[in-house]
């Protein structure tokens, strides 16, 4: 991408959606196209087309996404594979329709098999069941990702994408119950330290172990890869890190101040006992993750400190 390349960025109020284009400012490029959900619905097609016609973007991340965490996935199935196809369709379709130079679509680690081998290669896509919990979102993701090696393959694109693991940081969601487990645990502690609640009860057991990577870091990745990588197989971005669930929680509630018990409801679902990513190939391209996971917390939570109207999100 030359600095003046005219970049679109979709998503760009979610939290990676803006953490791009905050490291596309940051490394000095100049023309970056954005629309918000009211001026461009990208799950209407002709509104989708009538943009690309319109602005010609050479570069595209695709960051737009419904997401949600396991409470969301499960209990909003069809909505979750719906909105996530349609709009993933839409945007890729009408870029290559307008000659896109490149664009890079962003999918999610649980495109993975349930019982793949850990940590998980990219090549193992597609080779065993996906977990039931976000099997729609998943499967979505999956439809994006081979749409882009499809079109590769058969108009010879540049299209690419790479495979967060949890993400986490400034601008995540702090619903209650539709967000993901990192700021989840934040809004839930800081509520009961300010309140002096004497225990808290997470879900599950507290065994599953998890990736989580921050999404500053990811950004930088998304940038990286659009300037250096191109191939019809996806990248992986972590760290190559885990934690037990348990673990986290507990460095949450450090961070956060909240001194009281942490209780385990076992009658609650544990998702996918665990997803670590093979993260080799991204550092074989010459790309390191910056953040460490406590001083991500930290982050994190300053920023909820600072933004508190993103919890009723």
């Amino acid at each position: 991408m030359e600095q003046d390349s005219k970049i679109y960025v979709a998503g760009h109020r979610g939290m990676v959606g803006s953490a791009i284009v905050r490291e596309l400012q940051r490394q000095g490029y100049s023309n970056i196209v954005t629309r918000t959900h009211s001026q461009l619905d990208l799950c209407r097609q002709d509104q989708v087309e009538d943009f690309f016609a319109d602005e010609k973007p050479e570069y595209v991340f695709l960051a737009a996404a419904k997401v949600g965490g396991i409470v969301a996935n499960s209990s909003a199935l069809a909505d979750f594979m719906y909105e996530n196809m349609i709009l993933e369709m839409n945007v890729i379709h009408a870029a290559w329709q307008n000659g896109c130079k490149k664009l890079e679509f962003l999918g999610s680690s649980c495109i993975y098999p349930r019982e793949a081998p850990q940590p998980m290669p990219e090549s193992c896509l597609l080779t065993s069941a996906l977990e039931q919990t976000n099997e729609a979102y998943a499967l979505a993701k999956i439809s994006g990702l081979k749409y882009c090696e499809y079109l590769n393959r058969q108009y010879n694109t540049d299209y690419i994408s790479v495979m967060p693991t949890n993400l986490y940081g400034p601008n995540d969601n702090y619903h209650p119950t539709h967000s993901h487990v990192l700021p989840a645990l934040i809004r839930r502690f800081h509520e009961a330290k300010e309140s002096g609640v004497s225990s808290v009860t997470c879900w599950g057991d507290g065994t599953p172990r998890r990736e989580f990577l921050y999404v500053d870091d990811l950004a930088n990745l998304c940038v990286f890869l659009m300037n250096n990588y191109s191939g019809n197989e996806t990248v992986n971005a972590g760290t190559g890190k885990e934690v037990t669930i348990k673990e986290l929680t507990e460095l949450v509630a450090d961070v956060v101040g909240y001194t009281g018990e942490i209780l385990w409801d076992t009658t609650k679902p544990n998702g996918t006992p665990r997803k670590l990513l093979d993260v080799s190939k991204s550092r074989a391209l010459g790309w390191q993750y910056k953040t460490e996971l406590r001083d991500g917390i930290c982050l994190a939570y300053q920023d909820f400190l600072l933004n508190p109207i993103r919890a009723e999100r």
